[in-house]
């Protein structure tokens, strides 16, 4: 499994040879001005809420992918009316894909379009796929939900927001760790911009003080689970 950071809370995923993309933001964010999305591969696009600045490119993505767009029923609904394949979820609900089984869990947040038409619940996505399990949070504040995960699933990397502010931080990033008894942590949602600026060597130390891995990845930057 390789995961490639394209900036504020974009992934890219590959697993079993198919290409996942998770809430595409790139051509609105400076940071990510060297990444061509008309280069991108996806067969899937995981939204994990309709924010803009995690829905910005998801239409221009699967116009040139046909990618599926994976959210939860509202996301998806509003991709559907608009021609796209979509496969809609929910809270609790599994599915099994080519790339293995997906799931999609609690977060704590708001969603809304960019209109400020009704976005449903937001959620975090848990993927197992080529033996190896991962947790993306989405923007989330700590929830005891986290506790859960570990009961089915044996992470090998988690996924936390750790940007504050909007999101959970640093310290709360730490505790989720423990609650998904998981301390391979990659952060994002972070530097993209004022609100969410973090020192990222003191967020290395933090977790290292704890006996935790937190990986920032460069923009376009990858790593192999």
């Amino acid at each position: 499994m390789k995961i490639t950071f394209y900036g504020h809370a974009c992934l890219g995923i590959e697993v079993s040879e198919v290409h996942i993309l998770v809430d595409p933001f790139i051509s609105g964010n400076p940071k990510a001005s060297d990444i061509d999305i008309t280069a991108l591969k996806a067969d899937y696009i995981l939204l994990t809420h309709a924010h803009q600045d995690h829905i910005l490119d998801a239409e221009t993505i699967a116009k040139n992918t046909n990618a599926v767009i994976v959210s939860n029923y509202e996301v998806a609904t509003h991709y559907e009316k608009l021609g796209f394949e979509v496969h809609p979820m929910n809270h609790g609900g599994q599915w099994d894909f080519e790339f293995g089984n997906l799931k999609y869990v609690n977060a704590i947040h708001t969603s809304s379009f960019p209109d400020g038409s009704y976005g449903g619940q937001p959620g975090g996505f848990v993927i197992e796929g080529e033996r190896k399990n991962i947790y993306i949070a989405g923007d989330t504040a700590l929830t005891m939900d986290m506790k859960l995960i570990p009961l089915q699933t044996q992470l090998d990397l988690a996924i936390f927001p750790i940007g504050d502010n909007f999101t959970m931080g640093i310290d709360d990033a730490i505790l989720a760790s423990d609650f998904v008894q998981c301390d391979k942590i990659l952060g994002y949602h972070f530097d993209t911009f004022g609100y969410i600026e973090i020192d990222h060597e003191e967020a290395k130390r933090k977790f290292f003080d704890k006996d935790k891995d937190l990986m920032l990845l460069d923009i376009g930057e990858s790593i192999e689970l």
